[in-house]
């Protein structure tokens, strides 16, 4: 039955993809005996999964099996069904297939407690999420070869359910191959790992290890920057990635090794004046796109900054939404780096004078290290949306509800001015941290749970609210360094 479903909103676009994933992990089973199969992150505007086949290399009529059991199961508009089972007998169930990371995660339930399995056909799951009612829903999908593994891709709430086009996120392919290598020191895969450190007291050792993992990576960046003798280092990423602290920790690593501190800009110090902001298609100023930075200022004074000439770098007023200048006049020394950071920098009409020889850019994400289980990644959409909730409370007395109404047009800036120059970049930069959600939980909880059933958000509450309580609570911030990416969303230590 065709239900002619659309996708119009993320929650509905959360519910298609748990939904499609489903029935891809039944597909698989079913085509591949059982085989082990893995959902990694989100990737090339799909989800890269790998199937052991024991070595063999997936082909593509396995692909055109695997879609072809899909696509019967589809047509058969099989119901999808919840049952409710003790924590115990699932964890049993899990222990004999295998899957020992799903049988660990409810070892901290109580044996008698029920927890919520899915069913589709007999093949029973965890999936973390609303589902649709059955596989009739799913009218639109793809899989196509990918590296080692294979891509299921998926139309989106911000392309009219239409599936995007296709790009080669290599780059981001790498830093999540990079995030995989680098977790084993940590020794943490996934959310069960995490749990049993914290339940053991080594959360103090887990946020020391996360963080030297990070430095390591800077110090790693700043060495390439100045080995390569690069003048200007452009920084980009999505909302609550980290981009600030990142910046600044690149500057403090560049000054280490050439002995000159860089000049660092933002590029929000350069928008238009507030009058001539566009307006944007629901008829209120779009600040977030291109139109809004003033182009001809900014070429010019980097052109003029690299060529050794003085120039007056305007500070923005917000509240009068007027460029101030007299501030900040200053020239670039010799051999001084210039660090640029901002949503556009990506961008090359925003450096269009700048030879590409000269730059390095960097793409910045929070690009989650860890998985619920095999089946179930940690979105890092959410990992952003927490960080931005705590952050909008801590330092711009925003409530939660607040920030989850603004959310969609956030993302919808980004998928229109960032996204599409990630791909660009000459190095994607991972700022998660492997426990972050279990301290930010200690934070956006209480935020949550005080959005009453009445607000049209009280849905979404809900949901992270469900997701997060798998996750082992981290009380103090303490072991928290002062320099640390997160501390731009908890502030400082007290004290």
């Amino acid at each position: 039955m065709d239900y002619d479903f659309k996708i119009r909103t993320f929650s509905e676009e959360r519910a298609y993809h748990n939904t499609a994933i489903l029935i891809y992990l039944k597909a698989a089973h079913t085509v591949f005996g059982g085989a082990d199969v893995r959902i990694g992150n989100s990737l090339n505007q799909g989800y890269y999964s790998y199937i052991n086949l024991d070595g063999a290399k997936l082909t593509s009529s396995d692909i055109h099996k695997l879609r072809d059991k899909m696509e019967k199961y589809i047509a058969r508009d099989m119901p999808i069904e919840k049952e409710l089972e003790s924590a115990e007998r699932v964890i049993e169930r899990w222990k004999s297939l295998g899957l020992t990371e799903k049988a660990k995660l409810f070892e901290g339930i109580a044996g008698n407690e029920e927890v919520e399995i899915v069913n589709l056909h007999n093949f029973r799951n965890c999936m973390y999420g609303k589902l649709l009612p059955s596989t009739g829903y799913i009218n639109l999908f793809d899989l196509r070869p990918y590296r080692n593994g294979l891509l299921l891709r998926l139309p989106n709430a911000l392309h009219n359910h239409t599936i995007p086009k296709y790009r080669d996120d290599d780059k981001l392919y790498e830093a999540y191959a990079e995030s995989k290598r680098m977790r084993k020191h940590t020794g943490i895969e996934y959310l069960a790992d995490i749990n049993e450190k914290i339940r053991d007291g080594e959360a103090e050792e887990v946020i020391k290890a996360s963080e030297w993992l990070i430095s390591k990576e800077l110090e790693e960046l700043a060495e390439t920057i100045v080995r390569e003798n690069k003048k200007v280092v452009l920084i980009a990423g999505p909302s609550s990635s980290g981009k600030t602290t990142t910046a600044k920790r690149i500057c403090a690593e560049i000054e280490g090794l050439t002995g000159k501190s860089p000049l660092y800009l933002g590029t929000d110090d350069y928008f238009v004046e507030r009058g001539e902001t566009p307006i944007g298609e629901d008829g209120k100023p779009d600040f977030e796109g291109l139109g809004a930075v003033d182009l001809v200022l900014f070429n010019q004074q980097m052109e003029d900054l690299l060529a050794g000439r003085e120039v007056d770098i305007p500070e923005f007023d917000f509240i009068n939404g007027c460029k101030v200048f007299g501030k900040r006049i200053t020239s670039l020394e010799k051999n001084q780096v210039l660090v640029i950071e901002g949503i556009h920098s990506l961008n090359d009409v925003l450096t269009e004078n700048i030879p590409r020889e000269d730059k390095f850019k960097i793409y910045i994400s929070p690009l989650t290290q860890i998985g619920m289980d095999r089946h179930n990644r940690v979105s890092t959409a959410d990992a952003r949306l927490l960080r931005r909730m705590v952050r909008d409370n801590q330092f711009r007395g925003y409530n939660a509800e607040a920030t989850l109404d603004t959310w969609p047009k956030v993302r919808a800036g980004e998928s229109a001015n960032i996204f599409p120059y990630s791909s660009s970049a000459d190095v994607v930069f991972n700022s998660s941290t492997v426990y972050e959600t279990c301290l930010l939980k200690t934070y956006a909880e209480p935020l949550l749970l005080a959005i009453d059933e009445s607000s049209e958000q009280y849905e979404e509450a809900q949901r992270i609210l469900t997701f997060m309580k798998y996750f082992e609570r981290i009380e103090s911030s303490e072991p928290v360094p002062d320099d640390s990416i997160l501390r731009e969303f908890i502030g400082p230590r007290e004290g």
